[in-house]
């Protein structure tokens, strides 16, 4: 388990972009900026610009859980590969490249499957070649078990988590991808909440309470993981709030990054609560700071009742 990561980014050494690609990149590769694509349509569902990415399966899959979609809410699959009209394209093929660039209409188009290319680095070359109005179909693997695959061991389904984490959460994070199709976990179930909270990392797709949490020090003033599962239990149901938990104001407030509120210890028994980077009440006993967080999340109108039975959510 431990080799795991450092085997995935050896693989991922000396295959960057070309110079000539690189120069006309249509993303910036050291500045977060999602890639201006074009609004098109696919089995009902918008994608592109600045639209939701959405989450794709195969035929096959979907088939095996259509009984129980409609009770999926919305973490069930999107569109399947095969009825989207999606292009597959090999990036290293230059007519290829220019034919689709020549096209009148945007058009969905991905990596075809069997390349001797690593993920990241076709996706990115895609990217740098394709006209940007063509939305981008992401892909966690091109060499996808077998339909009806078997579920394989503890140690190959972590392989595909970390794999398609890896390779999804990467481009996402270049600003590449208008949906993602995730194959290399072979139970249809599993590679959609795998799916979703692929996005959900990414920070591309918030559908769940996301908590940033320091790791605590010597300067931690309270119990972070009780409190933590404190304020998970009076927040968990929230959608697309994410919440920090700091230990100390030291480092805390420059950790919280992208929070949308913060409960960070200020003194021994006293918390102090942000809006976002902004301090907004101090010195609160730790004993009231939970209620206190929960009505200042009330109070900006980020707050919604716990409904009575828990959707089904993706974990």
């Amino acid at each position: 388990m431990g080799c795991a990561y450092p085997e995935l980014a050896a693989r991922r050494r000396d295959h960057g972009l070309r110079r000539d690609a690189a120069a006309t990149a249509t993303y910036d590769p050291f500045t977060y900026q999602r890639r201006k694509s074009s609004v098109i349509s696919v089995m009902g569902h918008e994608l592109g610009g600045e639209r939701t990415v959405r989450v794709f399966t195969t035929q096959d899959r979907w088939n095996a859980i259509a009984h129980k979609i409609a009770a999926m809410g919305e973490f069930k699959p999107e569109a399947t590969i095969e009825q989207s009209g999606v292009c597959q394209l090999d990036p290293r093929d230059a007519t290829a490249i220019a034919r689709i660039n020549a096209a009148a209409e945007p058009q969905l188009i991905t990596v075809a499957d069997g390349i001797a290319m690593e993920v990241i680095h076709a996706f990115r070359l895609l990217a740098a070649s394709a006209d940007p109005r063509h939305p981008i179909l992401l892909k966690d693997t091109l060499l996808p078990p077998p339909t009806h695959a078997a579920t394989g061991t503890a140690e190959e389904a972590l392989q595909a988590t970390l794999s398609a984490a890896c390779n999804l959460g990467s481009l996402l994070c270049d600003g590449i991808g208008d949906a993602i199709l995730v194959r290399g976990e072979p139970a249809p179930g599993s590679s959609l909440r795998l799916a979703y909270n692929i996005l959900q990392a990414a920070g591309t797709r918030i559908f769940k309470t996301d908590y940033v949490a320091c790791p605590s020090c010597g300067r931690t003033l309270f119990n972070l993981q009780d409190t933590t599962q404190k304020i998970r239990a009076a927040t968990g149901h929230l959608k697309g709030v994410r919440i920090a938990v700091m230990g100390c104001i030291v480092n805390g407030p420059g950790e919280m990054a992208d929070a949308d509120f913060g409960y960070v210890g200020g003194a021994p028994g006293k918390i102090n609560l942000y809006v976002g980077k902004t301090p907004v009440q101090f010195n609160i006993p730790e004993s009231d700071a939970v209620a206190r967080l929960t009505d200042l999340i009330r109070d900006h109108g980020k707050w919604i009742e716990a409904p009575a039975t828990a959707a089904t959510q993706p974990i």
